[in-house]
């Protein structure tokens, strides 16, 4: 089985970690290929950068048909590109935020998003409301690290996000945590370590999920929304998404 885990950003440190937790997720007889796209911005953390970043993911999607790839994880709390990426894929996509909300829904009744930006928040709040987890989740939080201070800082991006994390659990009082950035996925075992409830990183709940999906045969429906897109001319920089 070969699941690609795609990092829309193009920062390649970053990748690094999340396929540690990706590998770390699945059995040992599955290949892990983590890649970041050729073009796109070097973090997501606003509307623009997840409609820049999609292209990207469509492009490794496109690829990754070519190569036999069996699933797919799409290894940003944004989900960027989600929708379009299973247009492409003949095997599972998934996303982490929606990976992360229904492995938390598995280990109690609420959960709290903790993320990077605030400005992100009304993102993970259409997530949410998208895939049915309103009444689940009891807060949404930021720990205001950039996405690249995860990476550049992580020991500092780390006491941040455990401050964040107990005053949510202080004030909310959910079930589980929510790591609202695939960035954060080194830090999740620590974190649950620490904290005394689950912490759920998207990157391993998304990954692991793929995997049960291959492992019963089940593929993405091409019966209606998400049948492979019909042929058309794509002209320019993005020339080689044409289909014949």
């Amino acid at each position: 089985m070969r699941i690609k885990v795609i990092n829309p950003n193009t920062t390649w440190s970053m990748t690094r970690t999340i396929e540690a937790a990706a590998r770390a997720s699945v059995s040992s007889d599955v290949e892990i290929e983590a890649v970041s796209p050729t073009m796109g911005p070097v973090s997501i953390e606003s509307h623009a950068d997840e409609a820049l970043a999609a292209v990207g993911v469509m492009d490794e999607v496109r690829k990754g048909e070519a190569d036999g790839c069996d699933g797919y994880v799409l290894a940003c709390f944004g989900d960027p590109g989600l929708h379009a990426a299973r247009e492409l894929a003949s095997g599972p996509v998934i996303g982490i935020a929606e990976g992360a909300f229904h492995a938390a829904s598995f280990l109690g009744r609420s959960f709290a998003i903790v993320t990077t930006l605030g400005r992100t928040l009304g993102r993970a709040r259409d997530l949410v409301d998208e895939y049915g987890f309103t009444r689940a989740c009891v807060a949404y939080r930021a720990c205001e690290v950039p996405v690249l201070g995860l990476d550049e800082d992580p020991e500092s991006a780390y006491a941040a996000l455990r401050a964040e994390c107990e005053r949510t659990i202080a004030d909310a009082s959910p079930d589980a945590i929510v790591l609202g950035c695939a960035g954060m996925a080194g830090m999740c075992a620590r974190l649950q370590s620490e904290l005394g409830l689950p912490v759920i990183d998207g990157v391993a709940a998304a990954a692991s999920l793929v995997e049960a999906m291959v492992h019963i045969g089940a593929k993405t429906s091409k019966r209606e929304e998400f049948a492979t897109p019909p042929a058309k001319e794509v002209v320019g920089l993005l020339s080689p998404f044409t289909r014949d």
